[in-house]
Formats: C-alpha cells, structure tokens, sequence
C-alpha cells in the first residue's frame, strides 16, 4: 500500500498530481485533505496551497497475484498468472512450460499454494471473501474428469457387491466432484467421514 502527500494550487489540483506519480485512478485512492488551499490577503500575503495524503487502496486480487509471482520466481518457474473473476470465485491460472514443480504429487503442492493465496486475499479484506482457485496447465480440469470417472467406477462396484467403498483422503475441492458425480444415481449414495486433513468420501448402496 502507498502513500502521497501532496500540494498544489487547489485540492484537485494536488489529487491530480498524486494520482499521475502513484499511476492510479482516484477510484482506486482514499483522499484526505490535509490543508485547505488559502488564497491570503488580497490574494498576495500568507497564500497556501492544498495540501492531501493520497493512500492506495487494498487491492486483495493484485497482493494473491504478487505473491504467486514472487513465490514461483523463487521456485525458479517462469510463468503468467492470468485471472478471471465469477461470481463466486477468482480463478488464477498459471501459464507456462515445466509447471509440475507447482502441481505436485496429486496436486498437493497447487492446493498449498492455493490455501496461502487465500490467506492473503482475506488478510486484504478480499471484497465479499471471494475464493481464490489456483490452477495450472488444466490440471484442475484433468483431475476432476479423472474423479469422475473414477465415481462412476467405483458406484458400479458398490452396486455389484454391495460393500461400500472408501476413498483416499480429499480436499473439499475433490470431494464435491465426487458427490456431485453421483447425486443422480439412484442405487448409491455418497458421504464425507474423518477429520481434516483426512477427510474422506464413502460410497455406498442406498437403504
């Protein structure tokens, strides 16, 4: 976060500078006027100008998109963050070549990286608590059409022995796919056991 003061001729005058040196639009600002401008007597003796304080505001979806360059920079990874914002999450997705360092083992290490960026959206007051989904190469995409392939695989098993089936430990993320999947099927259903982090869905006939 920055902070300007600034003095000139009239109020607007000193914002505009401030405005021009910190390249922001002054919706992007807090203002406070600390001195009105006087124009003295006979507008020749004890003249002051304007003076302002100029203060960026908070920018929760810039400080998440800092970090992730910062923290790739320092993990040797060339990459672009491009970000699209829902209506109920902010997606960032990293572009570049040789991204598995990010990923991880079953992409343990992008949902580590996506738990943080969280943290630093809501330490920036992100405006309704928005929450940041961190992807790269499609990998999010990927491991959700493996997940469901793998429900419907595992239903057809339940159904034809009648054991119910526990999965490995998943984040919610992955979990949702799971239930989602199966929502519809009328012969199984499916719930969440254990405790985070080892969490895990049950897959079972339906009574």
């Amino acid at each position: 976060m920055r902070i300007l003061e600034k003095t000139g001729r009239t109020v607007e005058e000193a914002v505009s500078q401030a405005l021009a040196e910190l390249k922001l639009k002054k919706d992007e600002v807090e203002i406070e006027i600390l001195e009105e401008p006087n124009k003295g007597i006979f507008g020749l003796f004890g003249s002051k100008n304007a003076r302002v304080r100029v203060t960026e505001k908070p920018d929760p979806i810039k400080a998440v998109k800092k970090f992730y360059e910062k923290v790739t920079a320092q993990m040797g990874v060339k990459s672009e963050i491009l970000v699209r914002e829902e209506e109920d999450f902010i997606k960032m997705t990293l572009i570049g070549n040789n991204l598995g360092i990010l990923i991880g083992r079953r992409g343990e290490t992008l949902d580590a990286l996506q738990y943080l960026g969280n943290l630093v959206a809501n330490k920036h007051n992100l405006v309704e608590r928005k929450k940041i989904i961190l992807d790269a190469e499609g990998y999010r995409k990927r491991r959700e059409d493996t997940l469901v392939k793998l429900a419907a695989r595992l239903a057809e098993r339940v159904k034809r022995t009648g054991y119910r089936v526990v999965l490995e430990p998943m984040n919610p993320q992955e979990r949702r796919i799971i239930h989602t999947a199966l929502q519809n099927d009328k012969r199984v259903q499916t719930y969440s056991e254990g405790e985070e982090p080892f969490r895990k869905v049950v897959i079972a006939l339906r009574k």
